[in-house]
């Protein structure tokens, strides 16, 4: 909702705390200030920065002109926090306030940048102390992960597993001292081995199948492929207990199998698409492998269909992650096992294997991920395979790897939204002038009445130019038309503006406006009276039609 005068007012009256920041920020603010400042204060439970007032109390407004375009400064904190912070901007009698409402962390979480985890000191920031770092990691009870597996040791683990992870670590870290390790050095180094006992999070990734028989049984990935969807034995089935590194790339050879290839044509050019795309396959079974909950005895189902991969994982979504805000926040389950696999690069601490899987996703002209059929005990993850629309996969093409590669997961969203003509939530509004400015949008209209579609290039990759030019220029004479043939009918008594609103329901006030104060320009309509007494009335037509 947003935030009324009243409201307002009462902030300024609370005391800058733990909830609220004030700064008068006149001319403008440093927005690496600001940054810091939304970190220290969801670090501190969340609350509001607010801009354009004075610092102590009786705090009054004086207005600022900082951050002249609040949709793009939220862009911006969320390409540097990936964290969804909300930038209000008010208009008032004494001036201009921005209020941008920082949420609170998520349990066991902290919010850091460039590395710094930062709290509020005084009038400045400080950075987050190890003893309250650990506190709030421990928030969510112990890490299952980061545990010692009683009487495990070294020994049950592979050694061809533990130098994958240390070829990749070396690789990811671009030091090749790592190579020279010993297996035992290594794991310590690593923090997955203590004083000659390994930890759990050792064992899920390296450990042998007896090992894991005899101390993890749970950690069982079992994978299935059905033909149809009818019930009874799976036409292919395989249980792969043993540790991540001796069955990853197996899992994956057995889901490409069956992978067939999706052909579009696009002028002379013949392109094909897996339908089941390897990086969001492997995403999909590392957030698995990561996220799960390894206290319950369930395994994790890989089930392969024709065109539908399902992943199902024991434990449902980690505290504060719902389907719609798990792009935005992170809570992993066993830290110590996400940050070994961070180590050696096969997932990044920022939480992007999800991001990665929706833009291929909309890059493919496929279906988002879903997560229908998830509850509190178990995590449903299905990928898509079928391509829905080859025309938006060679609209996404002609864009230009360049400018593909410079959008954000939430930059492929507002594209998915507008090609399938849904309304797009207010959070992705502010990312339309950078898709605008490269070229991969347009706007159509003015003021509130504006409307957006995807650029020219989208209609005619489809071969639908004719489809385009509707959107976007008939569909406007369309609606002067009916106004025009409304107000025709009423004659000299003409029509007020509420009347009009009725011929065009769909569109905004302001919409019907832009449209008659076209009209009027044309000399097709004309307005009498004022206010509330104001009518619109259509312009008689001279002899030879006009």
């Amino acid at each position: 909702m947003p935030t009324t005068r009243e409201q307002l007012q009462q902030w300024l009256a609370e005391p800058e705390g733990t909830h609220f920041e004030f700064k008068e920020a006149k001319q403008n603010y440093h927005f690496d200030k600001l940054v810091e400042y939304c970190v220290a204060l969801a670090n501190e439970g969340g609350g509001k920065i607010i801009l354009g007032v004075t610092d102590r109390r009786p705090r009054r407004i004086v207005g600022s002109a900082a951050f002249a375009e609040p949709g793009r400064t939220e862009a911006g904190l969320h390409d540097r926090l990936s964290h969804r912070i909300p930038v209000e901007e008010l208009q008032t009698a004494e001036g201009r306030v921005l209020v941008v409402h920082v949420p609170a962390r998520l349990p066991g979480t902290a919010w850091n940048v460039n590395g710094r985890y930062l709290k509020r000191a005084g009038d400045d920031l400080a950075s987050l102390g190890d003893a309250e770092l650990q506190a709030i990691f421990a928030e969510t009870g112990p890490d299952f992960s980061a545990e010692i597996c009683p009487g495990a040791t070294v020994a049950d683990l592979a050694p061809e597993a533990i130098d994958r992870f240390r070829q990749r670590w070396a690789k990811k870290s671009r030091d090749e001292r790592k190579l020279t390790w010993a297996d035992g050095e290594m794991l310590t180094n690593a923090e997955l081995l203590f004083d000659g006992q390994i930890t759990y999070a050792a064992l899920i990734l390296f450990g042998t199948h007896a090992a894991l028989g005899r101390r993890l049984a749970q950690a069982e990935l079992v994978f299935e492929y059905r033909s149809s969807e009818a019930s009874g034995p799976a036409a292919d089935r395989e249980e792969y207990r043993e540790g991540f590194f001796l069955w990853q790339d197996a899992l994956w050879q057995k889901v490409n199998l069956r992978n067939d290839r999706q052909s579009y044509q696009d002028g002379l050019f013949r392109y094909d698409i897996p339908t089941f795309d390897e990086i969001s396959v492997r995403e999909a079974l590392l957030n698995a492998l990561a996220h799960r909950d390894y206290r319950l005895g369930g395994s994790i189902f890989v089930r392969q269909f024709a065109h539908r991969l399902e992943i199902v994982s024991p434990g449902g979504l980690p505290p504060g992650i719902t389907a719609e805000n798990i792009l935005d926040q992170q809570n992993p389950r066993n830290r110590r096992l996400a940050e070994a696999l961070a180590k050696c690069g096969l997932i990044e601490r920022s939480g992007q294997g999800m991001n990665l899987m929706f833009e291929s996703a909309i890059r493919q002209g496929k279906q988002l991920p879903s997560f229908a059929g998830t509850s509190a005990h178990e995590v449903r993850l299905t990928l898509e395979g079928a391509v829905r629309s080859a025309a938006f996969v060679r609209f996404m093409e002609r864009l230009g790897e360049e400018t593909l590669r410079s959008f954000s997961t939430h930059d492929f969203l507002v594209l998915d939204y507008l090609h399938r003509e849904q309304p797009l939530p207010e959070y992705l509004k502010a990312r339309l002038p950078g898709l605008i400015a490269a070229g991969a949008v347009e706007s159509v209209g003015r003021g509130k009445g504006t409307r957006h579609l995807l650029s020219q290039r989208l209609y005619a990759a489809l071969g639908s130019k004719g489809v385009y030019t509707r959107k976007r220029g008939l569909d406007h004479e369309t609606n002067k038309a009916l106004l025009e043939k409304h107000l025709r009918t009423q004659g000299d008594a003409g029509a007020p503006l509420t009347d009009l609103q009725q011929v065009l329901p769909a569109q905004p006030r302001r919409a019907i406006q832009s449209l008659l104060q076209e009209m009027r320009e044309e000399g097709r309509v004309e307005l009498r009276g004022q206010r509330r007494w104001a009518r619109w009335i259509a312009v008689a037509k001279n002899g030879n039609g006009h």
